[in-house]
């Protein structure tokens, strides 16, 4: 493609290591759509003809049907997916071939090749979110009256809805749909028309080509255009920051899923054996989730550093965005998938959680604000009730097993109506405010939910 300029070929090692075919032969669909609006905005400029328009599309389609299927010999030494196709298609069909690549360069080429293709790929992991969202509203609906220890610090601290906590999830994975719906509408930009990086004494129709591929927006900067890959990385931060959160929830239930809290079964269908021991069952999948968040974090990182450095304007170090962007889908698409299938077999243990949930120290911040009701300071409140938490570890009972005058001793203020909040169910419906576990707050959450899901 510049054998004007060079008067040896390209040393094989050379052409081996700078070859993106190998991965961004992926981008075939959308380079294809991308070259036909092109095509069809050189014929309405009269730089081909009809026929020759004609000729092009078809034999675009040709080889997108053959891709397709599995069928086309890509070509290692034309470099590129692009140049793969243009080959072809010039070799079908002749010099209406040649004539397609007239006012456009690869740089703008693969900006829109990428921008396509994470357009679309944003709409799938959107609805892979949505799909998780619906398995864990359905646990929560599932198990509405379930109670389990919340944590603080991995330490047992009040009492919540097993449902409660699912919600805190669902919240997590509505942001990230929220942050991926909010980088399409920055990827949802045509940059074609920029050329390698000032565009191009043949001036096409730009606003027809955006029409045809459904672009809303124009690229209005075209060395920016070439040399801009903020919207991958944009992608990559909420994929990251997504893949914490499945890591949060992984571990969550790894926790509960373990002999010592016994609160969840995994299905036999999403756990695995061990080569060695008869009895294990293994969380894989979460671990592999786990695991998979720092491929996501890590993709991140790689394509900032590659961009970090770069003057304008394009630069063959950005061939290294594909690898990275490619993975990270990927992965966010295959562990959305699959984690939400697990949490449709996920059962949930109520006599463990109930034994868990037993504990007498879970209710000590409702006697602290049963004081301070009282016109007790809360800092002297929680002083009081630390003394008697303590006076409790000593004797070996429950802040219900302290007589009133124990309580009394502590503070006056006391009266025998204490004993009426040492209660689970009690703790957890006095909890109205917006946002808290009260059963009704989390019947309408799971209610609202359930309604934006479906």
């Amino acid at each position: 493609m510049w054998k004007g300029r060079f008067k040896t070929d390209t040393a094989q090692l050379l052409k081996e290591f700078s070859e993106s075919i190998s991965f961004d032969w992926r981008l075939y669909r959308h380079d294809i759509a991308g070259s036909i609006a092109h095509a069809t905005a050189l014929q309405a400029a009269g730089l081909i003809t009809a026929a020759e328009l004609e000729a092009i599309k078809n034999g675009l389609l040709e080889i997108r049907d053959e891709i397709d299927r599995g069928e086309f010999q890509w070509k290692t030494e034309l470099e590129d997916v692009h140049m793969n196709i243009e080959a072809e298609l010039t070799r079908r069909i002749g010099d209406a071939g040649a004539k397609l690549h007239t006012a456009r360069s690869r740089n703008d080429q693969v900006a829109l090749d990428t921008r396509l293709y994470l357009r679309d790929e944003a709409d799938e992991i959107i609805r892979l979110l949505r799909e998780l969202q619906k398995s864990l509203v359905e646990l929560g609906e599932r198990y509405p009256d379930v109670v389990i220890p919340g944590y603080t610090h991995l330490q047992r601290a009040q009492p919540v809805l097993f449902a409660h906590h699912l919600l805190a999830y669902v919240e997590m994975f509505g942001r990230d749909a929220e942050r991926v719906a909010d980088a399409r509408k920055r990827i949802n930009v045509m940059p074609l028309g920029s050329g390698a990086i000032a565009g191009s004494t043949i001036n096409l129709d730009r606003a027809l080509i955006a029409r045809l591929l459904d672009f809303p927006a124009i690229s209005q900067n075209s060395m920016d255009a070439v040399s801009d890959r903020d919207f991958a990385v944009e992608l990559l931060s909420a994929l990251a920051l997504l893949g914490v959160h499945l890591s949060r929830l992984s571990e969550d239930l790894i926790l509960w899923a373990s002999a010592e809290f016994k609160f969840i079964t995994i299905s036999d269908a999403y756990t695995t054996g061990s080569s060695l021991m008869p009895q294990k069952k293994n969380p894989d999948v979460a671990e592999l989730t786990r695991g998979k968040s720092g491929r996501l974090v890590g993709n991140l990182v790689s394509l900032l550093t590659v961009m970090k450095g770069l003057p304008m304007t394009y630069n063959r170090d950005m061939q290294e965005d594909k690898e990275p962007v490619f993975d990270s889908v990927d992965t966010a698409k295959a562990v959305l998938q699959i984690v939400a299938a697990m949490m449709k077999e996920v059962t949930v243990n109520p006599t463990a959680c109930a034994e868990a949930v037993s504990d007498w120290a879970l209710l000590a911040t409702d006697v602290a604000d049963y004081l301070v009701l009282r016109g007790v300071p809360f800092r002297k409140a929680h002083e009081i009730v630390g003394k008697a938490v303590a006076l409790c570890i000593e004797r070996g009972v429950g802040l219900a097993e302290l007589s009133l005058d124990d309580y009394k001793a502590l503070s006056p203020v006391i009266e025998q109506d204490v004993y009426d909040i040492l209660s689970v169910r009690r703790s957890i419906d006095a909890r109205t405010n917006v946002g808290a576990p009260a059963s009704e707050n989390v019947r309408a959450q799971l209610a609202r939910w359930r309604k934006l899901l479906d």
